[in-house]
């Protein structure tokens, strides 16, 4: 409760937070109020009007109605990406970090390979070797290949960990390496833990946008998200033939989530770091 007062007393934290909540607020209740419907009403690259606000895409489709269907895809992506790629770093980077030795050598190795190819191509290359691709598929793609940073963040927090006296007193009373790391090593970095996973949301949400931009993220008729919008203003002229509102909405939608999660992360930064605080 103290720390939730003094995130509160942020102001980078409130607009950060406020800003996230609206965006799944609507991406739950939207639906309910707005007619979905996601078939062809008029003619393409109609402009907003009364009845469609935001106008009608290169199909002819309630554009509307494509954001709130594509605000949910890209939030569903970005959390699940954000999921994984948090629990496979830090599962390595505790591991690694606070074992030492021979592991830690593997663990690191295989990080650092990761590290040395950049992960948008391995991204590509996973990718194009489906396919169909759903968003589930496309969500764990992202997590598999983005967990690399947050292994090595992880590994630097428990190694500094492992020589504290309550960690010694629980290995000499016989806890294993795995009890010593979640009843003792993890509590004490769960507030970097979060932070890492909301950059990894953010991130999942950027790189969903990005490979569906170049016609590798979700596919099928179904296959709704804000890079497919994208991609799908890219494809059929609404960059070129200057439609703005084909494009526009999806990239403010996907700018301000993105830049929610930045204010939630460095207002989070400023309260658990003791030497930022000072």
């Amino acid at each position: 409760m103290k720390l939730l007062k003094n995130l509160l007393k942020s102001p980078m934290f409130v607009v950060g937070i406020s800003l996230f909540l609206i965006t799944i607020l609507v991406a739950l209740f939207g639906p309910l109020f707005y007619e979905m419907n996601l078939q062809r009403v008029g003619m393409p690259y109609d402009a907003p009007s009364g009845k469609y606000w935001l106008g009608l895409d290169n199909f002819g489709r309630d554009y509307i109605a494509l954001l709130l269907r594509g605000l949910s895809s890209s939030l569903y992506v970005g959390l699940i990406a954000g999921v994984i790629a948090t629990s496979i770093g830090t599962l390595v980077g505790l591991y690694g970090g606070f074992k030492g030795g021979i592991a830690d050598d593997i663990l690191s190795v295989i990080t650092n390979l990761f590290v040395v190819i950049p992960q948008f191509v391995i991204l590509i290359l996973i990718s194009s070797t489906f396919e169909k691709r759903s968003l589930a598929l496309v969500a764990v793609i992202i997590g598999f290949t983005a967990w690399t940073w947050s292994a090595r963040g992880v590994r630097a927090q428990a190694a500094a960990l492992k020589s504290k006296d309550h960690i010694s007193l629980a290995r000499l009373n016989g806890d294993g390496i795995m009890k010593v790391l979640i009843v003792h090593v993890l509590p004490y970095i769960l507030s970097y833990v979060f932070m890492v996973f909301i950059l990894q949301v953010s991130s999942g949400i950027l790189s969903e946008a990005a490979i569906s931009m170049i016609g590798l993220g979700p596919t099928g008729d179904n296959a709704i998200s804000l890079g497919v919008i994208l991609n799908d203003a890219n494809r059929y002229g609404g960059l070129s033939g200057r439609f703005w509102h084909t494009f526009l909405p999806a990239t403010c939608v996907i700018s301000a989530l993105v830049f929610a999660l930045y204010l939630i992360n460095t207002s989070m930064e400023g309260v658990f770091n003791p030497r930022l605080r000072k």
